[in-house]
């Protein structure tokens, strides 16, 4: 089966494993990404079994409005069985594939993280209804996206699969080690939504020794700087710079827990939470709000809190700093999760599968769902 994937996510290296897995599953892929998104650069490596075209997108850098003028030249070349266009229902970037696509016979598929219902103003109000009636299925990164979708009256094909894996060799457990100090990890874009000033209300009062380590940039880093300050935490949190993809396995090593203590907001609900599976990976008890898909990426490996409950979030850390054999056996539930549900073989498999029924002559949305 020829495919090709139009994707701005896949300048990141790690997330091209995937690719790769595909590939080894037979499927004839190109990749098609841009030589950079703003100011990310196209990451090297990952690009073993399929052919990688890099291709400059008009409006680069903006969301809503980019698309790749070169993409139905190669279309025309390639003449792919299917397109899968990894981007919004709702973006000018979609709706041109699909139509290139469209116009050398090809299937078509597009991704989706989505989970609010949002009524767009035109055009992307019209993007959305030409791709949800034309498309040929669709995959959503959540439940709750899905059925956004199915509220806005797409009845095709409905794929659940998260977008990207994890390396579960490379996100691997540590030795095991002893240390008097409980060691806490947040690693987020700060911005208000995602919840760490509600984690320094939260270990502000925890009994015993702990220490959390603070990574990321954005917005409220000073306003975190000062609340630190406020709190008389500044010999118990450390905060950096958001750390490279690269280092984030160390990281993890280094934690008893990893908090995602995301919240709400009329505009957002956190869509996946990748830290989660990444921390899971590689052993460590995780700790997550009820925000959106939090609850449904940890299952039994974890514990949830109410979202913007402080007391409830103290509690929970509590729990796991006075209990060693809780975090003991939801670091292995946490792996073994990560195993059967998020390495790139596993997203690999779920997408080839998807891939198949799509050219399939017998593509029906009750065999299709999953």
């Amino acid at each position: 089966m020829r495919v090709v994937m139009l994707s701005k996510a896949c300048t990141v290296a790690a997330y091209r494993r995937k690719l790769e897995e595909l590939a080894r599953l037979g499927v004839d892929l190109t990749l098609v990404v841009p030589p950079h998104w703003g100011n990310a650069r196209l990451e090297p490596g990952h690009e073993e079994g399929y052919r990688l075209v890099v291709m400059a997108p008009a409006l680069n850098g903006h969301h809503h409005w980019h698309w790749y003028p070169g993409f139905g030249r190669l279309l025309r070349e390639v003449q792919p069985d299917l397109v899968h266009i990894d981007e919004e229902p709702y973006d000018f970037v979609t709706f041109h594939a699909l139509r290139q696509a469209q116009g050398v016979g090809a299937r078509t598929l597009f991704f989706t993280w989505q989970n609010l219902y949002r009524r767009f103003p035109p055009p992307f109000s019209f993007f959305e209804r030409a791709v949800l009636r034309d498309v040929d299925a669709a995959i959503a990164g959540n439940a709750d996206a899905g059925a956004v979708l199915r509220r806005k009256r797409y009845d095709g094909p409905l794929f659940f699969i998260p977008q990207f894996g994890i390396d579960p060799e490379e996100y691997s457990p540590a030795a095991e080690g002893a240390s008097a100090v409980f060691h806490i990890g947040f690693a987020s874009r700060l911005v208000p939504e995602k919840g760490a000033l509600l984690l320094l209300e939260a270990v502000a009062g925890l009994r015993g020794a702990w220490h959390l380590s603070v990574r990321g940039s954005g917005p409220q880093r000073s306003t975190l700087a000062r609340r630190i300050v406020e709190l008389g935490l500044q010999d118990g949190v450390h905060c950096e710079e958001a750390t490279p993809s690269a280092l984030m396995p160390a990281f993890y090593r280094g934690l008893d827990v990893l908090v995602l203590p995301s919240h709400s907001t009329r505009r957002w609900v956190e869509q996946f939470g990748r830290v989660l599976t990444e921390a899971m990976a590689c052993g460590v008890p995780v700790v997550g709000s009820d925000s959106g898909e939090i609850p449904n990426v940890i299952g039994e490996a974890g514990l949830i809190f109410p979202e913007g409950d402080v007391g409830a979030l103290r509690e929970r850390l509590q729990h796991l700093m006075d209990d060693r054999e809780l975090r003991k056996r939801l670091g292995n539930l946490g792996r073994a999760r990560t195993l059967a549900c998020y390495t790139h073989e596993r997203i690999a498999t779920e997408t080839e599968m998807a891939y198949r029924a799509i050219r399939g002559s017998s593509l029906s949305v009750a065999s299709s769902v999953s």
